[in-house]
């Protein structure tokens, strides 16, 4: 399908690959994605896998031609997880990896996700837009040395990794498990290995590309419904839920309710600093200040990031963090070469219910000392002027500017008085972001109010 330049173009974002098939993204742009992915990273070996959607299958063989006619021999890795993709970038001797996959997108959608030696993320200002120049190009000439095609399975050395990290000593719990009908089902057989330790309980486990249940998405609450449903009917220990392409957990505790991401992080943050006291953790700033509080306690050096994937997992190296955690259910480990790491998360919280011996719904209530807005999103005709406004009439706050604006009362005002928001365009849309915290619910809803009419105004 001949395709425009300016069409090419839109389906590069700011980290990954992203267009409806066959419209936006077809066999002939994915081919020359892929020749232009081994010539910028002057690879001479490339890993590469896929999801399971309706178009991964033909657009997964054109990707494979690209690299190979371009001279670079492939590493087929076949069905996988994003995470097992990062793996196989640490893992094996590739200048570079991509996962074929729009992970939580709709049926119609595919993309792909791209990465470095050791799942060094490739975005924007790393080499995709330097990958999308040599597409625009279009200088892809017949080649007559190809590169091999090497068939790898990796899965069981990934899932030999992950094992490792349980520590259940006697404990039996039962998990409810919900893979979306998408790749988290790969990952299954991680709790099958631990039957005197785990129950496993499974929903929507078969594969099946156009996603008949729900969308997999655990951010989206409504994905959650089914699950919440089958946790109370078994009355399970634990609900886990995985997004598209098994790099995103959601979570629900065994009275149904869903587990807010940021104290997921906070909780995760706690086991990992048993073992490794001292250490530094990455927490998004847009979460509870919980986090932040429980991190210190548990004697780790707690450090703001911004919101993105490559921007954190950069964060991380410079600061030889060992965990860090996202509010859309990203948790990234130094383990798996500070990237996602599938069911890891699950694993960790499991541990920490041994070792605590309390149930997932105590330890979270632990951290839901403050009340949270949410993300509000506004629309704005000039997103800089409103947040110059703001800036303004919040001038006596902390002003911190990692990622928008961050102000906050919290330090400098007494109890019961304490706020904090931040507030962050989009990079894509004319919106504004908020999300706002503060000590009492009054408070909180009163100054969500007061913000969102500054912004809307």
């Amino acid at each position: 399908m001949e395709q425009s330049n300016n069409e090419t173009l839109k389906i590069f974002k700011a980290y990954d690959v992203r267009g409806i098939y066959p419209s936006q993204i077809n066999e002939e742009i994915v081919y020359k994605i892929g020749r232009a992915f081994a010539r910028f990273l002057g690879a001479k070996k490339v890993a590469v896998g896929r999801d399971i959607r309706q178009s991964s299958p033909a657009l997964f063989e054109q990707l494979k031609k690209g690299i190979s006619d371009e001279g670079a021999s492939v590493y087929d890795l076949g069905l996988c997880t994003t995470p097992m993709v990062y793996f196989a970038s640490g893992t094996l001797d590739v200048e570079g990896a991509i996962i074929l996959t729009a992970s939580h997108n709709p049926a119609e959608y595919n993309g792909m996700k791209f990465c470095r030696f050791n799942a060094v993320p490739i975005g924007e200002n790393s080499g995709l837009h330097e990958i999308r120049d040599i597409v625009a190009e279009n200088n892809f000439p017949e080649t007559e040395i190809k590169g091999e095609l090497i068939e790898k399975d990796i899965r069981d050395q990934y899932l030999k990794k992950l094992s490792s990290f349980f520590s259940l000593g006697d404990k039996k719990f039962k998990i409810v498990v919900d893979t979306a009908n998408a790749m988290g089902a790969l990952e299954l057989d991680l709790y099958k290995k631990f039957p005197e330790n785990i129950e496993l309980v499974t929903i929507f486990e078969e594969f099946n590309g156009s996603f008949p249940n729900h969308e997999a998405n655990p951010l989206k609450l409504e994905t959650l419904q089914a699950l919440q449903k089958k946790v109370l009917e078994e009355k399970a220990d634990l609900g886990i839920s995985y997004d598209g392409d098994g790099d995103r957990l959601g979570f629900v505790d065994e009275k149904g309710e869903i587990i807010p991401m940021d104290l997921i992080t906070g909780l995760i943050a706690e086991i990992v600093l048993e073992k490794n006291p001292d250490a530094t953790i990455l927490y998004d700033l847009r979460s509870s200040m919980a986090v932040k509080e429980i991190i210190e306690e548990n004697g780790g050096k707690a450090i703001e990031c911004r919101v993105g994937h490559a921007l954190i997992k950069k964060q991380m190296r410079e600061e030889k963090s060992i965990f860090a955690g996202e509010l859309s259910g990203h948790y990234y480990f130094q383990e798996n070469f500070t990237a996602e790491a599938g069911s890891l998360p699950a694993i960790y919280l499991l541990n920490l219910m041994t070792e605590t011996g309390e149930k997932i719904s105590t330890l979270a209530q632990k951290l839901k000392k403050y009340y949270h807005s949410g993300e509000i999103n506004s629309e704005v005709a000039d997103k800089d002027a409103v947040l110059e406004k703001i800036k303004e009439i919040y001038k006596d706050g902390e002003l911190t500017k990692l990622d928008g604006i961050k102000i906050s009362f919290w330090n400098t005002n007494k109890p019961g008085e304490r706020w904090w928001f931040n507030v962050r365009p989009s990079n894509t849309e004319p919106v504004l972001r908020l999300n706002l915290e503060a000590d009492n619910q009054q408070l909180m809803e009163e100054k969500r109010n007061e913000l969102i009419k500054i912004i809307s105004n």
